[in-house]
């Protein structure tokens, strides 16, 4: 199998079109935690997705408190620094330790941000971060202007190489912009979570900002065996639960779905997380997206995204079978999304 490369932006850097994504092997024990994780399944997990072809990882520093970075690292120890995966970090969000449950702070003060640069720099185990980027907008009252131009700072001094945001809405893109270029945007975006295909996606294409899109499978619930019964079963410190999309009577929606993307996996040969996965990246605009494994098996579930395209017709079936199962919100279609604009 051969991934598919894309450029992320006007960055440098060539991605492939999956990359994989360390949010669950944070672990539990804190406000967006998966539940419990075994270290050596995720060192083994980001191994197999190098081992196939990923080029790239993302983590963030608020993953499990800082341990996301800490595996991220002992697994780029076990890999030839010939081999080693491009490293994509976040940061801007900063718990209390004393209560890990508690929403973490949104802090993008300049200070913060270096304090979190070097923290990431450590635990990674790397000399220059190939991508930081802004988790979330400020909640300090801290302009924006004046967190984009530390950043410029850091990549001027070498700490990192390229720098983007998370989670911005286009005002915020364009204050970003104006201050530097803002080489990349980390969007949610899914067939179920569509809402960014009719704003800040077409704002990054128009800017030759690259887009690397989180969540493409909406967190398991666009994979063949997913089901309610699984919910049910899912740990007590495991975020999805709480959130409507898990609930009814969204997950009915999102589960027929899901099944309605049966017959296009069986036609190309693959499963229902690779057609999920291939469907955002056929939205212009998109350079890769951030596929999450807690084991190599299901890296193996979604890695062939990476060489599927989905066909106009196929993306036109996807488009009615979202609108027939009223599944989530935004365009279904890029065409739609244009003609929104």
């Amino acid at each position: 199998m051969t991934l598919e490369m894309r450029r992320l932006g006007s960055s440098g850097m060539e991605i492939t079109s999956v990359g994989f994504g360390a949010w669950a092997i944070g672990g539990g024990g804190w406000a967006y935690g998966w539940g419990p994780q075994d270290d050596e399944a995720s060192v083994r997990s980001i191994l197999h997705a190098v081992d196939a072809g990923v080029n790239w990882v993302d983590t963030a520093a608020i993953y499990g408190l800082g341990h996301s970075e800490e595996v991220v690292g002992e697994a780029l120890r076990r890999i030839p620094a010939v081999d080693r995966p491009l490293v994509f970090t976040k940061g801007g969000m900063i718990p209390d330790p004393a209560r890990p449950f508690e929403e973490p702070q949104r802090n993008l003060q300049p200070a913060s941000i270096r304090a979190e640069v070097e923290a990431s720099l450590r635990r990674l185990g790397v000399e220059r971060i190939d991508l930081y980027q802004f988790h979330w907008p400020d909640r300090t009252g801290t302009p924006v202007e004046d967190s984009w131009g530390e950043m410029a700072r850091l990549v001027d001094e070498g700490k990192v190489r390229a720098v983007g945001v998370c989670n911005f809405d286009v005002a915020l893109l364009d204050r970003a912009e104006a201050v530097r270029h803002v080489d990349s945007l980390q969007p949610p975006f899914s067939m179920i979570r569509r809402d960014s295909g009719a704003d800040v996606i077409p704002w990054a294409h128009a800017h030759g900002t690259g887009v690397i899109v989180y969540s493409p499978m909406q967190s398991g619930i666009l994979t063949d065996s997913f089901s309610a019964e699984r919910v049910a079963r899912m740990a007590e410190d495991d975020w999805r639960p709480r959130h409507p999309q898990f609930r009814e009577p969204a997950l009915s929606r999102n589960l027929a779905l899901r099944d309605a993307l049966r017959p296009i996996a069986e036609r190309h040969g693959t499963t229902v997380s690779a057609v999920a996965v291939a469907w955002t990246l056929a939205w212009p605009g998109v350079s890769g997206a951030i596929v999450g494994a807690r084991s190599p098996e299901q890296v193996d579930g979604w890695v062939a995204a990476g060489s599927t395209s989905l066909t106009p017709e196929e993306m036109l079936a996807v488009g009615r079978a979202i609108e027939q199962t009223g599944a989530g919100s935004g365009p279904v279609h890029p065409l739609t999304a244009e003609a929104r604009r």
